[in-house]
């Protein structure tokens, strides 16, 4: 609790940091600063938040984002002024795009010192454009401004990232000197205000929102029985996503499930949605469908993305915790702004149970049985279908090629997603803006967020990692297992796969970066344990070992240039001229 001898600043900054703590904030990141001294000396001397460094601030942006996506609770980002700020709006877009709780506290100059040539000084407020769910540039500390005003701007800060899920800036002026014992100590009087608040540990405005009564549409039971489809995009929680799959075997619909639903795998869900979508068969079975039940947005796959929007639908819902749009084509909608697993069992429970009209689920698991042949030679399609067949834990896909990989080639499981020995797997990208800067700080705050939650594998391309390099830093501290697969194919690959890519001569140089580099000395210097396989089977064998080892291991996988773009071109054709069909 707030000390007789505390300072101002230093009394502002364990106010913030206290009322946040009351309000359900357990982890806080922090990078060195001497402007943010006051608000990283309160957390660090709070006892009960747990605090998290890094050197690098755009690494720690994503670091809190990991950890608030795994932990589902706000997390807290304490920077000092200047660019420090600005290196976390790649996460601050990411967080509002893909609604997760990020809390910025940024140090920042007292009004006095902007713009006049003092150093390290620049305009903070309004510095994340419109991404913030709420932003307040706080006043500078001062003795005619209640203790109140700060609780209460924290309690309405909490408020808001709890209605709307997304980063939240709070603007912090401390004008000098920062530390307790340089500056006069507070007046005797000035906690008087907040001495009930002291005593207890309640925060100043607790907040109470009634559960809303969830209704289903009138025309509900006529829509449940007719030829219809769900397919299923982000989700976040493996419980919304089994709500979903039953859902989906109750009505007999079949399930086109993206990657980020958790449902990619599924028993219920169709096999290689991807490539079923491009086999005319199948194609042709599936168009037979009236109407959609879309539960979340921002799919991977391109060919079920643009499926999904060519449909003429007889009815198209969406299903979403948020009301937002997620249709890139504006397609007409219904929206359905519910909890995902409350509105399924609610759904489910009010209409019987139907036949499966579309009867082509074993087709698929043949067209799937048919590609096996092109998955058993040494290449990124091969790799990322075995990973796809033992990855444990959760899994986080990187940005680029890796996840349209995933969508494409992850083979079908016979286990539902939590069987009653394991832990939930649990499935994780950062694609609400799809950057590939960060994603290595995202793995590290996501394995410090599960200490007892089984290994994290993070698998990503070569460009992502170097674009994060750094953060590999942040792999060393205690956490479970954390296995980064390294897909190595010298640059951008994905950039080989745009129409007439390799025609164009600039291709190479300006687009895929080609940089003739590995990763062992990188494993080396933040001390790391390193594989680099060969084969399937070596591969398969680091990973296994990976997943029991004590420290984080990076598995560099190197395939050639241009290989994947090659293989997975010739498997496309085959699939849509017939040459390998169900």
């Amino acid at each position: 609790m707030i000390g007789a001898g505390a300072s101002l600043a230093s009394a502002w900054a364990e106010l913030l940091l206290e009322e946040l703590w009351r309000l359900g904030l357990r982890d806080v990141c922090l990078a060195p600063g001497s402007r943010s001294a006051p608000l990283t000396l309160a957390a660090a001397r709070h006892g009960r938040l747990r605090c998290h460094l890094h050197f690098d601030e755009r690494g720690l942006g994503f670091m809190a984002l990991g950890l608030a996506r795994q932990s589902g609770r706000p997390v807290a980002v304490i920077t000092t002024s200047g660019t420090a700020v600005a290196n976390l709006y790649p996460a601050v877009v990411e967080a509002r795009l893909n609604e997760v709780p990020l809390i910025v506290l940024s140090a920042d100059r007292p009004i006095e010192l902007i713009d006049c040539g003092a150093n390290q000084a620049i305009p903070q407020a309004g510095m994340f454009a419109g991404y913030p769910v709420f932003e307040q540039n706080l006043p500078a500390a001062s003795l005619a401004i209640s203790p109140r005003f700060v609780l209460g701007t924290v309690d309405q800060l909490w408020d808001a990232v709890q209605q709307t899920p997304g980063p939240a800036h709070l603007n912090c002026p401390f004008s000098e000197p920062f530390y307790p014992g340089e500056a006069p100590p507070l007046p005797a009087d000035w906690l008087n205000p907040v001495a009930d608040w002291q005593q207890s540990e309640q925060p100043l405005t607790p907040l109470i929102r009634p559960r809303t009564t969830l209704d289903l549409p009138t025309d509900w039971p006529g829509l449940a029985t007719r030829r219809g489809v769900i397919v299923a995009g982000l989700i976040a929680d493996p419980a919304d996503a089994e709500a979903v799959a039953a859902l989906a075997t109750h009505l007999g619909w079949p399930l086109l499930a993206d990657a980020q639903s958790q449902l990619r795998q599924h028993p219920a869900a169709l096999a290689v949605p991807e490539l079923a979508l491009i086999s005319p068969p199948l194609a042709a079975a599936l168009d037979q469908a009236e109407v959609c039940l879309q539960v979340g947005g921002r799919l991977i796959g391109k060919t079920l993305g643009r499926w999904l929007e060519s449909r003429r639908w007889a009815d198209h819902w969406l299903l979403d915790p948020h009301a937002r749009r997620l249709s890139p084509g504006y397609r007409p909608q219904r929206q359905l702004v519910a909890a995902v697993a409350d509105w399924c069992a609610t759904a489910q429970a009010a209409v019987p149970g139907q036949p499966d009209w579309y009867a082509q689920t074993n087709a698929h698991h043949q067209l799937y049985r048919q590609i096996q042949p092109a998955l058993q030679t040494w290449s990124e399609l091969a790799i990322t279908h075995a990973l796809s067949q033992h990855w444990q834990g959760t899994l986080m896909l990187g940005n680029s090629l890796p996840p349209r990989l995933w969508q494409t080639l992850a083979a079908p499981r016979d286990l539902p997603l939590a069987p009653p020995e394991l832990p939930p797997r649990r499935l994780l990208a950062n694609r609400g803006a799809s950057g590939i800067d960060g994603l290595i700080a995202t793995a590290a705050g996501m394995a410090r967020a599960q200490p007892h939650g089984g290994p994290l594998t993070l698998l990503l391309g070569d460009t992502s990692a170097l674009h994060d390099l750094n953060s590999l830093a942040l792999l060393r501290a205690p956490h479970p297992p954390l296995v980064v697969v390294l897909l190595n194919n010298d640059g951008g690959g994905i950039f080989s796969l745009l129409p007439a890519a390799a025609a164009q001569p600039e291709h190479d140089p300006c687009f895929r970066l080609p940089h003739g580099l590995d990763f062992q000395h990188a494993a080396a210097q933040f001390d790391l344990s390193y594989q680099a396989p060969t084969t399937l089977d070596a591969f398969l064998a680091a990973y296994q070992a990976a997943c029991q080892a004590p420290v984080s291991t990076l598995i560099e996988c190197r395939v050639p240039a241009g290989d994947t773009a090659a293989r997975l071109s010739a498997l496309t054709a085959a699939i849509r001229h017939g040459e390998i069909r169900p």
